[in-house]
C-alpha cells in the first residue's frame, strides 16, 4: 500500500462525486485539516467524502466478481488486459481493475481514518451529540465496508486505523485476515448501535443500522466459510448463529419487503424503494454510473441508433451469459427474471437489467441509476443459507424463505431446498449484482463448481481453477514499493 493510495483531504472535504481516481497526491498537512473543521457542515462534507469511493464498487464486483464467475464467459474485442481475469491467468498483477480495487478501497479507508481523527480531536464543534455519534458510525461502517472488500479480494492486507504519512505506510506489512476482521466487526458493531433506522430527504442513501446488521451478518457467513488452505476470507469460524440473529433483526424491523414486481426493484423512477437496504448513489452527469453500458456490446448500442458508441463510452466487448446459466433460467419459462435480466433476442445474450435506453445520459458513462449493494431478497436467502449451514432453524423455514423469492419471480413453491438449490436461486435472482463469485467462494465448492462449468460449457480459453485463484494477486505496483514488504499471493507471477 504505497503513497499513491492517498487522496488529498481537500478533495475529501469537497465531497468527491466522480469515480475518477485521485491518485499520486500527498496527504494534506495536519494544519490544513485543523483549519478546515470549523462547523457542522464541514464535518457533513467530510463524511460525504468518505462515501465517494463507493462509486468504484460496481466495477469491482462486476469486473472482479461477475466476470470471474460461471455467470459470464467474456470475450474481448482486442487487447484487453482484463481478459486474464475471466481466464484465470496467473499473469494479472498489472491489470488495471485489480490495482484500482486496491487503491480505491484504501483511499476510502484513508478518508475514513482522516474523518475519524477529526471527529476525535475537533468533534466537539458538532453540538448535537446524536449527530456526532452518527457521523462516527457512518464513517466506521464505510471503513468496515472497504476493508471487507479488500479481504474478499486480496486476503491479507495492511491494517491501518489512523492517517499515516507516505513514509509510515511503507513500513506497514500485510496483516492476518483474522486481525482485519476484528476491526471490521468492531466498526460494524458500533455502527449497529449508533446509526438510525432510516433517513428522510437529502440523507436518504446513507448507511442505516439495518445496513450495518446485514453487512455484519454477511461478514459472519463469510468468516464461517472454508479456508481452502489459503489466506483468504474464509476462516471456518462456524458463526452461522451470529449471522442468523442479525438477519432476523433486519427482517423483524418490518422496514423492508419484497416488491411485488421484480423489475420495479431496478426502475429508474423507483430508487431507494422498500426492498433496498443499502446502495451506491449515482446521479446524472457529474456522478453518472457507467456499468449499464459496459455489460452490453457495441453492436447493441449502434442498433439503438447511437453513433460512435464505443467512442462515447458504450460497451466494447461481449459479456456473454454462460450456456449453463441461460439453461437454468429457461428451465422455467415462467421465470420473469429471465427476460428482464438477459437480452435473449441477440446472438450473444448479455445482462440488460440496468438498461433503459430512454434514460441514458450524455454518454455511456452517464446513467442515473443506483447500484444496489444489499436488498431484502438477499437477507431472506442469506438467512436460509445460515440455517442450511448449521444455524438454528428448520427445513420448513428454509423452504418458506426461498419460496418467497421464487413466487415473486413467478415460480411455484418447492420443498426440501438444498444448499445447491439455494445457490442456483441466488444466481438467478442476483445476476448482474456482483454476488455470484463471493457466493461460490463462501460455499466451499468454488473450485469444483468452476471447473465443472468450464468443462460442461465446453470452454477452451479458461485455465483450470485452483484454490490460489480464489483471491487476487497483490498489484505489482504495491509489491514493488518496498522490496520485501509484501509477498505475492501464491499462484501468481
Amino acid at each position: 500500500m504505497k503513497k499513491t493510495i492517498y487522496i488529498a483531504l481537500s478533495a475529501v472535504i469537497l465531497g468527491l462525486t466522480s469515480c475518477e481516481d485521485q491518485l499520486d497526491q500527498k496527504p494534506v498537512s495536519s494544519t490544513t485539516a485543523e483549519s478546515f473543521y470549523t462547523n457542522t457542515n464541514d464535518f457533513t462534507q467530510a463524511v460525504n467524502g468518505v462515501y465517494s469511493k463507493l462509486t468504484s464498487y460496481p466495477s469491482q464486483v462486476l469486473w472482479l466478481g461477475e466476470m470471474r464467475s460461471d455467470n459470464l464467459n467474456v470475450l474481448h474485442d482486442g487487447n484487453r488486459d482484463w481478459q486474464g481475469i475471466n481466464d484465470f491467468s496467473p499473469n494479472i498483477t498489472t491489470t488495471g481493475f485489480i490495482a484500482s480495487a486496491w487503491n480505491d478501497n484504501f483511499n476510502g479507508i484513508f478518508n475514513a481514518n482522516s474523518v475519524l481523527q477529526a471527529l476525535e480531536t475537533k468533534g466537539s464543534i458538532i453540538t448535537d451529540a446524536t449527530l456526532r455519534s452518527r457521523f462516527t458510525a457512518e464513517t466506521r461502517f464505510l471503513r468496515a465496508f472497504y476493508y471487507f472488500q479488500l479481504v474478499r479480494t486480496f486476503g491479507k492486507v495492511p491494517l491501518v486505523e489512523k492517517p499515516l504519512t507516505a513514509a509510515e505506510v511503507e513500513s506497514v506489512p500485510r496483516s492476518a485476515v483474522a486481525d482485519i476482521y476484528k476491526l471490521i466487526i468492531a466498526d460494524l458493531e458500533f455502527a449497529v448501535q449508533n446509526l438510525p433506522a432510516s433517513y428522510t430527504g437529502v440523507n436518504v442513501g446513507r448507511a442505516t443500522n439495518n445496513a450495518a446488521k446485514g453487512l455484519l451478518g454477511l461478514v459472519y457467513l463469510t468468516r464461517s466459510g472454508t479456508t481452502y488452505n489459503i489466506e483468504g476470507a474464509g476462516l471456518n469460524s462456524n458463526e452461522y448463529d451470529k449471522a442468523l440473529s442479525l438477519f432476523n433483526e433486519v427482517i423483524a424491523s418490518n422496514q423492508y419487503q419484497l416488491l411485488p414486481n421484480y423489475s420495479s426493484v431496478f426502475a429508474y423512477d423507483n430508487e431507494n424503494n422498500k426492498e433496498v437496504i443499502f446502495d451506491v448513489q449515482f446521479m446524472s452527469s457529474s456522478n453518472g454510473a457507467g456499468f449499464p453500458s459496459h455489460l452490453a456490446p457495441v453492436a447493441f448500442w449502434t442498433g439503438q441508433g447511437i453513433s460512435n458508441a464505443y467512442g462515447n463510452g458504450y460497451g466494447a466487448s461481449n459479456f456473454n451469459i454462460s450456456k449453463e446459466l441461460k439453461t437454468s433460467y429457461l428451465t422455467n419459462s415462467s421465470d420473469v427474471r429471465n427476460a428482464f435480466n438477459i437480452q435473449l433476442s441477440y446472438s450473444q445474450p448479455f445482462i440488460k437489467k440496468y438498461i433503459d435506453v430512454a434514460k441514458r445520459g450524455t454518454n455511456g458513462r452517464d446513467w442515473s441509476i443506483n447500484f444496489i449493494v444489499l436488498r431484502y431478497a438477499d437477507i431472506l436467502l442469506l438467512k436460509a443459507e445460515a440455517i442450511l449451514k448449521g444455524a438454528k432453524g428448520t427445513q420448513t423455514e428454509v423452504d418458506a424463505l426461498v419460496n418467497q423469492v421464487r413466487n415473486r419471480a413467478g415460480l411455484p413453491s418447492i420443498l426440501n431446498v438444498t444448499f445447491d438449490t439455494l445457490l442456483e436461486e441466488r444466481r438467478k435472482e442476483f445476476l448482474g449484482e456482483g454476488t455470484r463469485w463471493n457466493d461460490l467462494v463462501r460455499s466451499g465448492n468454488a473450485v469444483t463448481k468452476m471447473n465443472s462449468w468450464i468443462k460442461n460449457d465446453g470452454i477452451l480459453t479458461i485455465n483450470a481453477v485452483t484454490s490460489d485463484f480464489l483471491i487476487y494477486p497483490v498489484p505489482a505496483t504495491e509489491i514493488g514499493t518496498k522490496v520485501g514488504l509484501y509477498q505475492q499471493n501464491p499462484g501468481y507471477n
